[in-house]
């Protein structure tokens, strides 16, 4: 079977492999050793941000979960949408820190400065703000959950709001990588306009791990760190991948000028991705919309998708209007090969 499943069905790029196995020697414990120095370094530079503070664990929900514990109160709640991963998809670890998730409507995934205005409105005008959490986070990601990316304009936008009714602004990078070649955001943009993001290895190239970035610094935020059981004995296997990540691209041929392997990686994935859209539009198969990302959703009959599944692992995503809505998703390891062999199929279904 091929997998289009996820973007996380490979182990890790060569070159990071490459480093975990050419990490010899000993090295200082929960990410107080040189490789997590370098990294760190390497992320500070590729954002342009020489003061922020970086750090490393292992899975985006611990990340989401330690992050939102430290920077809310314990009356406080995070704003998201209600297709953000933490309203729909971490079993409810924000609420087990004990902050409420204030979900709206999401449109393709994402939400508006106006929806958050009109969100701090009706609370500060409820009248019984003492019994209800207190909006004091916005949570949003980048790239959706759906596959489309916020513009700059529309995170201006929300940093905007944000000042306005003092908010955190929160971004989620799970599938950062994939966010920055097919969005007008740029690193150094995240570091400008944001209080705290991440940058998702696990999906775009590590064995596994989350970088996390604080432009502004995050006091104690190693001591909730290990609370929430997330400082890495062994924290020197995150600064290895992440060193690697953010060293200088390889000979590959991608259509932007990436400046680190990250970027150059996932930016692939995302050509690969265009041509999958490209060959079911081709075909007559409509696309549920148009993702500029590595995920990509086709309007399929039932037996469309059984015959597809029969090589190729892909996801079912939810009914609409009477057919099949099924994900494709390429990743930094999805081989042109594979995708040759996909559109053929799908070609096949005309």
């Amino acid at each position: 079977m091929i997998h289009f499943g996820n973007d996380y069905h490979r182990s890790a790029h060569p070159r990071v492999l490459d480093a975990i196995a050419g990490a010899g020697g000993a090295y200082a414990g929960y990410g107080a050793d040189e490789l997590c120095a370098t990294a760190a370094e390497r992320i500070r530079t590729a954002c342009q941000a020489s003061n922020a503070e970086v750090h490393f664990m292992v899975g985006g929900t611990q990340a989401n979960a330690t992050i939102i514990a430290h920077r809310l109160r314990p009356w406080e709640g995070v704003i998201a949408a209600d297709s953000g991963h933490i309203a729909t998809h971490e079993t409810g670890a924000i609420e087990h820190t004990g902050h409420k998730v204030i979900t709206l409507p999401n449109q393709l995934g994402k939400i508006t400065a106006a929806q958050v205005r009109a969100c701090m409105d009706e609370y500060r005008a409820s009248g019984v703000e003492e019994h209800i959490p207190e909006p004091a986070l916005v949570y949003i990601t980048q790239p959706t959950e759906f596959g489309t990316a916020y513009s700059r304009a529309e995170l201006v936008a929300l940093r905007e709001v944000c000042d306005e009714y003092e908010l955190g602004l929160f971004v989620d990078g799970a599938r950062l990588g994939y966010g920055l070649s097919a969005s007008d955001i740029t690193l150094p943009d995240l570091a400008a306009l944001v209080d705290v993001f991440t940058i998702g290895g696990t999906k775009c190239g590590a064995l596994f791990g989350e970088a996390i970035v604080f432009p502004a610094g995050a006091p104690r935020f190693r001591n909730a760190m290990k609370q929430n059981g997330g400082l890495l004995a062994k924290g020197w296997l995150l600064g290895a991948q992440f060193a690697s990540l953010f060293s200088a691209p390889g000979d590959e041929v991608t259509r932007t000028a990436a400046t680190t392997l990250y970027e150059q990686i996932c930016a692939r994935a995302n050509t690969q991705a265009q041509r999958i859209a490209e060959a079911f539009r081709a075909a007559g198969i409509d696309m549920l919309f148009d993702s500029p990302t590595n995920q990509q959703f086709a309007l399929l009959t039932r037996e469309q998708e059984e015959k597809l599944a029969q090589d190729f692992v892909c996801q079912f995503f939810e009914e609409h209007e009477g057919l099949r809505v099924v994900r494709f998703c390429t990743a930094w390891s999805t081989e042109e090969g594979d995708v040759d062999k996909l559109c053929a199929a799908i070609s096949a279904l005309k």
